[in-house]
């Protein structure tokens, strides 16, 4: 087990390199100087436009900021924030745990909502419960984020008033941000109506954000799992009269998981990068309105650094599914 995750340990190097230079470059085709950006409306003298350029390190050769750059994440330098002067490290654990929050909840909906629709539908192939949830899910996989979400708030807090627009929790509760995770913090604090205020907030934006991982988790499952039930052992389980929920529960749902696990593991990129508009449309404190806003002033440090962390969490989610993989079919662990 240890040599398997070792050898998927070593990918690790190439992709962090590869990733480095993307977030240093992505940035840096955008139009716009991040000092003109800065001088704002007040303009700025070419003096001091040389000065800040020196002081910036922009007047070097690129290749010269590059590295000076890589060497700094090396060092778990990322820089401060043009805007800020704060550390990019400090800006981001400060706003991370709202978009995890967020993310973590979406995911939960849905691995819970798509695998029991997915098993539904593939035992019941052909019949009307399997038509009527493969096509919702294509529905929801079809759906755009940005018009599904103020289509919920119309109906959900316009219209019947169950949910809050924005935020993640309301005004008339104070306590300290111990966790950064609203949930955790309004159980915490002991506020009645706290903790059910931090619930409600959440619940639109994390069911807008999982609506399209729980379309793919659900119609992969589907997929797996008829591919599992065709199998021999399963005739031979049929045959000898083990009951259909074990069958399809046990024998046909455990080894149908490793490809619904990888569509799992690679929705995490899809939170991560989907939580950008839905964090914007629901006014919501993570690091993707956090992103967002950098990229419109043009602060180098926040984008690199912020791009750099979201792609090595996604690494990390990649290598626990990988050594998943090993733990679920040994056999894996031999390839």
């Amino acid at each position: 087990m240890l040599k398997y995750f070792g050898s998927r340990l070593l990918t690790f190097i190439p992709t962090f390199i590869g990733v480095t230079l993307i977030s240093f470059s992505f940035i840096r085709v955008l139009p716009g100087d991040p000092i003109v950006v800065m001088a704002g409306e007040r303009g700025i003298t070419e003096e001091r436009y040389q000065e800040l350029s020196q002081q910036y390190g922009f007047d070097r050769p690129i290749h010269v900021q590059f590295w000076d750059y890589f060497t700094g994440v090396l060092q778990g330098d990322l820089g401060d924030s043009f805007v800020t002067k704060k550390p990019v490290w400090d800006e981001f654990f400060a706003l991370f745990p709202a978009t995890l929050e967020l993310a973590l909840c979406a995911m939960i909906i849905a691995v819970i909502l798509g695998l029991p629709a997915g098993v539904i539908a593939a035992v019941n192939r052909g019949k009307f419960f399997d038509r009527a949830l493969m096509s919702t899910a294509l529905v929801g996989y079809s759906m755009p984020i940005f018009w599904w979400a103020l289509l919920l708030i119309i109906v959900f807090s316009g219209n019947l008033g169950w949910t809050p627009v924005s935020g993640r929790i309301d005004l008339v509760y104070y306590f300290p941000n111990a966790t950064g995770f609203m949930l955790i913090d309004s159980l915490a604090s002991g506020q009645k109506g706290a903790f059910l205020s931090a619930v409600r907030h959440l619940v639109l934006p994390a069911f807008v954000l999982g609506t399209i991982p729980l379309a793919v988790i659900a119609r992969q499952t589907r997929s797996a799992m008829l591919e599992v039930l065709g199998e021999d052992y399963i005739r031979t389980a049929r045959a000898k009269g083990m009951s259909p929920r074990r069958i399809n529960g046990i024998h046909a749902l455990r080894n149908a998981l490793i490809p619904v696990i990888t569509v799992i593991g690679l929705s995490v990129g899809t939170l991560l990068g989907g939580a950008i508009l839905t964090e914007t449309i629901f006014s919501w404190p993570g690091i993707g309105k956090w992103m967002l806003d950098s990229i419109s002033r043009r602060d180098y440090p926040v984008v690199q650094g912020g791009l750099l962390l979201i792609a090595v969490l996604v690494m990390v989610v990649n290598l626990t599914v990988d050594v998943l993989y090993g733990v679920i079919n040994p056999k894996i662990r031999k390839r």
